[in-house]
């Protein structure tokens, strides 16, 4: 069974500039996700897709092979994971490479552990399933979440459960945003990481931290070094 890690990371980040490349408690926040794919010993590859030559150079000075450059018009705002795994995996098979899974890392996971993606892959195997991903359970109960209405008037999104107690409410779960395991043929079939035959790969939370803005990175880089000790 062929397997290849595919990092996708654009150029053109807006909110944190060279956002894939910046320095992350004293590397480039890329070569956490490069080298937690590398000490797995899963990989025959571990491939970076970018549009960027910076990024390219970077990457593969931590050991990612960068064998094409992404074109630009999967390298806007508006361009889908998916669309650049497919590229990505189009691209490796008219160069006579197909490889049976493949997992999307993304390039800016610090707390990515070489132990969660070898728990992924088993659990991909061990339910024939078609893609498995990291997720992680919300803190709060959801549905007691709240909206603010067009008059600044608080609401509850689920009301009924005004009066319901958390130890009685479904625990809810979200993306971590950190990998996900495909088998490639059926993720080809059904162009999405989101199938419906998709399993969890369960994280502590305080190993999931979105990076989207200089305050999201602040809090990252702290949490990292404390946990770091």
């Amino acid at each position: 069974m062929k397997k290849v890690a595919i990092i996708p990371a654009r150029g053109g980040s807006k909110r944190i500039p060279k956002k894939n490349i910046k320095i992350f408690a004293g590397q480039p926040i890329i070569a956490y996700s490069i080298n937690a794919a590398k000490e797995t010993n899963l990989f025959d590859r571990i491939i970076l897709s970018t549009d960027s030559e910076e990024i390219a150079e970077i990457g593969k000075s931590y050991g990612a092979e960068v064998p094409f450059i992404r074109p630009p018009e999967l390298s806007d705002d508006f361009t889908g994971t998916t669309e650049v795994l497919i590229h990505a995996l189009n691209w490796l098979k008219g160069h006579d490479k197909f490889y049976d899974y493949f997992c999307c890392i993304y390039a800016t996971a610090p707390f990515l552990k070489n132990a969660y993606l070898i728990k992924g892959f088993d659990i991909l195997n061990e339910n024939n399933a078609t893609t498995t991903f990291s997720v992680t359970s919300f803190s709060y109960p959801i549905f007691r979440a709240l909206k603010i209405d067009s008059n600044n008037r608080v609401k509850m999104f689920w009301p009924e459960h005004l009066h319901s107690r958390s130890n009685d409410l479904p625990d809810a779960y979200h993306d971590a945003g950190q990998f996900y395991w495909c088998d490639t043929l059926k993720f080809l079939k059904e162009e999405t990481v989101f199938s419906s035959d998709s399993v969890p790969v369960i994280l502590p939370r305080y190993l999931v931290q979105d990076i989207d803005t200089p305050e999201d990175w602040e809090t990252a880089e702290r949490l990292y070094l404390t946990l770091k000790g």
